[in-house]
C-alpha cells in the first residue's frame, strides 16, 4: 500500500532532475501520474521509466506553461486521460540570472513569467477540477532565494519571483477554506539538478564552502525534495496548510 494509493497528480516540468524524482516516487507511492514539459525526449524518458518501474504516467509535451493556453491544453489533457486529479505539483520554472543594474529588461520578465505566472496559470487551470473533485492538494516550490540574499550568483529575478509564489500560496490557501484544497509551499537550497550541475560540480566553486556551513554538510538531491514532497501531497499532512517548508539541509539556520 503506497501513501498516494487512488490518487492521480499532475507534475510540470518532469523531463528531469527533482520533477522526475517526484513522478517516480509518486507513482512507486501508487498515484497515477500526468506530466509536462517542454522536452519531448526528457519527458518520454521519465514515462518510461515510471512504467519500466510498474507505475502509470502519462503526460503532454511540449507544452509551454508560462502561458494561460498551455496550462490549460495541459490540464484539460490531464482530466480526458485521468477524468480528475487529486494533486497538483507546481514544478516546472525557468530562470535568468543577472545583476540589478545589468540584468536586460527581458531577462527580468522572463524569469517572472516562468516562475510564477506559471504557477498562476497551472493553478487557475488547475483550480475548478480540484473543487469539483472535493479538494485535493496543491504543493508550490518556492527557494530560499525568497527569503534570503545570495551572493555567489545575483539571484534577484528569481528570489523575487519565488518570494512571489511563497505568497501566491498563502492566498491560495485562504482561497481553498471551505472547498477542500490546501497549498502549501517549499523552499530547497542547493539541489544538484542538471541545472545546477554548473556549481554543484566545480571544485573550484562556491559549493565547497556553503557546504562547510551546513549542518548536514551535503547538497540536496531531487530524491530528497521528492520524499517531502510525497508527504505533502498524501493525506498523511493533511493539517499542514499554508506552510513555507524549507529544505536546505540547515544552512538557512545559520544566519549569516
Amino acid at each position: 500500500m503506497g501513501v498516494l494509493d487512488g490518487k492521480t497528480a499532475l507534475i510540470s516540468g518532469t523531463g528531469r532532475g527533482i520533477g522526475r524524482a517526484v513522478a517516480l516516487e509518486f507513482a512507486r507511492q501508487g498515484a497515477r501520474v500526468f506530466g509536462a514539459d517542454l522536452d519531448i525526449s526528457e519527458n518520454n524518458e521519465t514515462i518510461q521509466l515510471v512504467r519500466e518501474a510498474g507505475g502509470v504516467m502519462s503526460g503532454l509535451a511540449p507544452v509551454d506553461l508560462s502561458s494561460q493556453d498551455g496550462a490549460d491544453a495541459w490540464v484539460q489533457a490531464a482530466v480526458d486521460e485521468f477524468g480528475g486529479f487529486d494533486i497538483l505539483y507546481n514544478n516546472a520554472s525557468a530562470l535568468r540570472h543577472g545583476a540589478i543594474d545589468t540584468i536586460p529588461l527581458e531577462d527580468w520578465y522572463f524569469t517572472i513569467q516562468n516562475e510564477l505566472h506559471l504557477v498562476f496559470h497551472c493553478t487557475r487551470a488547475a483550480w475548478p477540477h480540484l473543487v469539483a473533485r472535493g479538494g485535493g492538494s496543491i504543493i508550490n516550490v518556492g527557494s530560499i532565494a525568497a527569503i534570503r540574499g545570495v551572493e555567489f550568483v545575483p539571484m534577484a529575478p528569481h528570489g523575487a519571483a519565488k518570494g512571489g509564489v511563497v505568497a501566491f500560496t498563502m492566498h491560495t490557501t485562504a482561497a481553498g477554506a471551505g472547498v477542500g484544497i490546501r497549498a502549501n509551499a517549499i523552499s530547497p537550497g542547493m539541489v544538484r539538478t542538471p541545472e545546477t550541475a554548473q556549481f554543484t560540480d566545480d571544485p573550484d566553486g562556491p559549493v565547497p564552502g556553503l557546504i562547510a556551513r551546513t549542518p548536514s554538510r551535503r547538497i540536496g538531491q531531487p530524491e530528497d525534495i521528492a520524499a517531502l514532497v510525497t508527504f505533502l501531497a498524501s493525506d498523511d499532512s493533511s493539517y499542514i496548510n499554508g506552510a513555507n517548508i524549507v529544505i536546505d539541509g540547515g544552512v538557512s539556520a545559520m544566519g549569516g
